[in-house]
């Protein structure tokens, strides 16, 4: 099952003091080593985990588990957006001779039913956050040109930084992409993409809720 990796919060947090960050005590230690290079931050969005898996032959949806119940209305979408790329989805990930393709895009169900107060839209969509083609993960540029070839939304960059330096803009709160209001906060991962000794991608998350 190809779930999408778990992204920590930068800092840990005090469980006895109803899950207060702490800050400067970071919860990976790549994380604090890497603390003063460079960052690429994207938006943070509300929503909920979904996969659209391409095994060659045809699309599979699904969230963040096989599990997972998803609204019907989102799943419905969900094919409007899709199930007429079959032939691009063929063009677009060829396999080697004589093996499987196994290709993942992971992304966020979001809108009105799925955050509170429908702020991103007014219906429920799809929006892009990562590509897995076996056990590569695509890089920024790359799944920048698969999205715009499917005609799919792709969450936006809104800065670079130091870990201070989205820490700071968090704290602030800055205007989401999506319209006159704060947004949740945001993803970052080093600028040349990096594993932690586990194997696991070096990405982190902070919220403007964990400080106001």
């Amino acid at each position: 099952m190809n779930t999408y990796q778990k992204i920590n919060t930068i800092f840990k947090r005090d469980m006895a003091n109803r899950g207060k960050l702490i800050e400067g005590q970071f919860s990976e230690p790549e994380m604090e080593y890497l603390k003063d290079n460079e960052w690429i931050f994207t938006e943070k969005v509300d929503g909920t985990n979904i996969r659209i898996m391409w095994n060659g032959e045809k699309i599979k949806y699904g969230g963040k588990t096989d599990k997972a119940q998803l609204p019907m209305d989102l799943v419905e979408n969900l094919h409007k957006l899709f199930d007429d790329k079959i032939e691009l989805f063929k063009e677009t990930f060829i396999p080697p001779e004589g093996q499987e393709v196994a290709v993942c895009f992971y992304g966020e169900g979001y809108g009105a039913g799925i955050q509170k107060g429908g702020c991103y839209r007014q219906d429920k969509g799809f929006v892009l956050l990562d590509i897995k083609i076996g056990h590569l993960w695509l890089n920024r540029e790359d799944v920048e040109d698969i999205a715009k070839k499917f005609g799919i939304d792709i969450v936006p960059i809104v800065g670079s930084g130091t870990i201070k330096d989205m820490i700071d803009v968090v704290k602030k709160g800055f205007k989401s992409q999506w319209g006159d209001f704060i947004a949740e906060g945001i993803v970052a991962r080093p600028k040349v993409e990096l594993r932690t000794r586990r194997g696991d991608r070096v990405i982190t998350k902070i919220k403007y809720v964990d400080f106001n």
